[in-house]
C-alpha cells in the first residue's frame, strides 16, 4: 500500500512544470544537506580521495551543490519518465559535438553510448532510443509495482530491457553485431567476477570489463554521452573516446575508461554522482574507505 501511495505521489508530481520540480528538488537537497544524510557524507569522501589537494572548504561546497542536484534529477526524472520523449526532446536547448555521434552512427558495428551518472542520463537514454535501435542492461528493483514504473518509463520510448545475466549480455552483443547501440552507465562497481581494479582519480576502484569484451568481439564504436542540467532543460553532450579505449589489453583499457570517466566528473563536479561508494571493494582485503 506504501509503494502504491509513493507511486501515485510521483505520477502527480509528474504534471508540475520542470521548473517547479527543479526548485522543489533544490529544497531537498538544502534540507539533506542540513541533515549530513549518507549521500553529503560519502561525498566528502570520494571528493577527498579524488582530489586530495582541494580544500576542506571546496570539498563541502561541492557536495552540497552535489546534494541539490541529486534533488533536481530525481524529481525531474518522474516527468522525463511519465511524459516520455515527445515532451523531454522539446527540453533539449543545445546538443554538442553532435558530429560524434553522427560519425559513429556510421559505423555499421555497432555503438556503446557510454553514459557516466553525470546531470540526467534518462534523458540521454530517451533521445537515443528514438534515432536508433536500443537494448540495455536492466538490473530491477525489488518491489514489482516499482519495477513495472520504471521499466514502463523507459521502455516506452522504444528501449529494450534485458536482465544484467549471461542472456542479457548475450542480447547486447547481438544488438552490436546488427549495428544498433546500447547504453552503459560505466562507472558503477561490478561483481568482482565482471571487474579488475584499475586506477580511478589515483586509487584502485573495480572497475567493469563488459564494454572491453564487448568491442574486443565486435566492430562497434564507443562514444561518451551525456545530458548537462541547464536552464529551461539539457544540454546534450557527445564526445569521441581516446584510442586506448580500444586496446586489447584490458588494464591499458580499464585505466582509459576510468580517465574518460574522471574527465566528466569534472566536467561539472556538482552534477556528479558522488555519492556514489566507488571504492567500497578494494584489492587484498584493504578496508573500505566508507564507515
Amino acid at each position: 500500500m506504501k509503494i502504491k501511495i509513493i507511486l501515485r505521489l510521483a505520477g502527480l508530481l509528474s504534471f508540475l512544470p520542470l521548473s517547479v520540480l527543479r526548485q522543489f528538488g533544490l529544497f531537498i537537497g538544502i534540507v539533506a544537506a542540513w541533515l549530513n544524510t549518507r549521500a553529503i557524507r560519502i561525498s566528502r569522501i570520494n571528493l577527498r580521495i579524488a582530489h586530495p589537494d582541494m580544500s576542506t572548504q571546496e570539498i563541502e561546497r561541492i557536495s552540497r551543490l552535489r546534494l541539490r542536484h541529486m534533488g533536481k534529477i530525481s524529481l525531474e526524472t518522474l516527468k522525463v519518465w511519465r511524459r516520455g520523449y515527445q515532451w523531454s526532446d522539446k527540453k533539449i536547448i543545445h546538443i554538442e559535438g553532435i558530429e560524434h555521434f553522427e560519425a559513429a552512427l556510421a559505423n555499421d558495428g555497432g555503438i556503446i553510448a557510454i553514459a557516466p551518472h553525470f546531470g540526467n542520463w534518462e534523458v540521454v537514454g530517451q533521445w537515443l532510443s528514438q534515432r536508433v535501435p536500443m537494448t540495455t542492461l536492466y538490473k530491477p528493483p525489488k518491489n514489482p509495482l516499482v519495477e513495472k514504473w520504471i521499466k514502463d518509463g523507459r521502455e516506452k520510448c522504444g528501449a529494450t530491457l534485458v536482465p544484467t545475466n549471461v542472456r542479457g549480455v548475450a542480447a547486447v552483443l547481438k544488438t552490436l553485431k546488427r549495428g544498433e547501440l546500447t547504453g552503459i552507465l560505466p562507472d558503477q562497481q561490478p561483481p568482482l567476477d565482471s571487474g579488475a581494479f584499475s586506477p580511478y582519480f589515483g586509487t584502485p576502484a573495480l572497475t567493469m570489463t563488459l564494454i572491453h569484451n564487448l568491442i574486443q568481439r565486435t566492430n562497434c564504436q564507443a562514444i561518451i554521452c551525456l545530458a548537462e542540467l541547464v536552464p529551461g532543460g539539457w544540454k546534450l553532450i557527445f564526445r569521441p573516446v581516446s584510442d586506448e579505449l580500444y586496446s586489447a589489453d584490458q588494464d591499458t583499457h580499464l585505466a582509459a575508461l576510468n580517465r574518460e570517466i574522471e574527465s566528466v566528473a569534472m566536467l561539472t563536479p556538482e552534477q556528479y554522482q558522488w555519492e556514489y561508494k566507488r571504492y567500497r571493494t578494494q584489492p587484498d582485503g584493504n578496508p573500505s574507505f566508507y564507515p
